[in-house]
């Protein structure tokens, strides 16, 4: 009867042991293909070291979905715009800043304010956009999402034009210039993944 017993609970064992293997190599497996997802999609964009570099983490989150990818690369492009404003507003206090220098940061602060505003306004309305929709509504918000999300990167050049002119060379324009490039190209990466996400409608 001990005997029996035994037997009996090494095969439960065996049977729970192979079970939470099979399990995690699923999981394994389902993590990884979420992850080539990611870089393959990452392939059609501009940047696409940096894209899979900022949005590898989210693989479990975005789970190949089109849709959820443009999402996370917008709320990506939105916590950096948001960072560079900040960084970019302490630099008023810049030691020796020129006149000219100071204006130039006050109307870069002015427009990754409105980056911020437009890359918001985006995500907003593509989360609002219905999954498997095609009609008139859909392109009509994806219009929006794609005009937004080109004004946005259209504010972060005029940025760094303000920037221009031999004058304005040295260390304050090469830092500021490394933070809104950044976004930038973040941004630039977003919008080619709505892109592709458009392209499978």
């Amino acid at each position: 009867m001990a005997r029996s017993f035994d037997l009996s609970l090494i095969l439960f064992v065996l049977y729970l042991s192979t079970a939470a293997i099979a399990m995690a190599r699923n999981l394994e497996e389902e993590s990884t293909g979420d992850t080539e997802f990611i870089k393959a999609s990452c392939e059609t964009t501009s940047y696409p070291d940096r894209c899979f570099q900022s949005l590898s983490s989210y693989a479990s989150e975005i789970k190949k979905q089109p849709r959820k990818l443009a999402e996370t690369a917008l709320a990506v492009s939105i916590a950096r715009a948001k960072s560079a404003k900040t960084y970019v507003s302490e630099m008023t206090d810049y030691k020796g800043i020129t006149k000219r220098q100071h204006e130039a940061v006050a109307d870069c602060v002015e427009e990754m304010g409105d980056t911020v505003d437009r890359l918001s306004n985006s995500l907003k309305e593509l989360k609002h956009l219905e999954e498997g929709d095609s009609g008139e509504d859909f392109w009509f918000c994806l219009s929006n999402v794609r005009t937004w999300t080109s004004a946005a990167l259209t504010d972060e050049t005029t940025c760094l034009d303000g920037f221009g002119g031999k004058a304005m060379n040295g260390e304050l324009k090469s830092l500021i210039r490394t933070r809104i490039v950044s976004v930038a190209e973040e941004t630039s990466n977003a919008l080619a993944l709505i892109n592709d996400f458009a392209s499978k409608h």
